[in-house]
């Protein structure tokens, strides 16, 4: 498994991901090219130079850090990639001196909550109908960095 900057050549091989995972709400290939623009971070992670997941990390100067998106292909869950993605966001968000990160996260989505939960994130508000068209709501989490 190789984990690296996510490059505009891997957009089309994570759209299948991002569709399988997220249905109607599923990121398009625009969103992506634009997140990529605006100078966020964004990794990849390839096995075989395949793509088999991605995240993302949008920091708004001056400590502020906000995960934009985590996601494995189904058939490469639960083998530590989404824990690797997240961990190498947090230290990217370390060196850009974040000192406070947020995320949301469906809250019908348990594992990823605990996943974050594993990371400091601690459920700070509830943001009601964000995911659409299924209306579902979103739980904002933060992560705090000591002092």
């Amino acid at each position: 498994m190789k984990i690296e900057r996510l490059r505009w050549w891997h957009i089309d091989e994570l759209l299948p991901i991002e569709a399988d995972l997220f249905g109607e709400e599923r990121w398009t290939a625009a969103m992506f090219w634009n997140e990529l623009a605006a100078g966020h971070h964004y990794l990849v992670a390839t096995s075989d130079d395949t793509v088999v997941g991605y995240a993302g990390l949008a920091v708004n100067p001056p400590d502020e850090g906000w995960v934009q998106n985590i996601a494995v292909r189904r058939d490469a869950q639960r083998h530590g990639l989404g824990r690797a993605l997240l961990e190498a966001l947090l230290a990217e968000a370390k060196t850009r001196g974040v000192r406070r990160t947020l995320l949301e996260v469906a809250v019908d989505n348990a594992p990823a909550q605990k996943l974050y939960a594993g990371y400091g994130f601690e459920p700070v508000g509830l943001r009601r109908g964000y995911y659409q068209p299924s209306n579902t709501d979103a739980l904002v989490m933060l992560r705090e960095e000591s002092q």
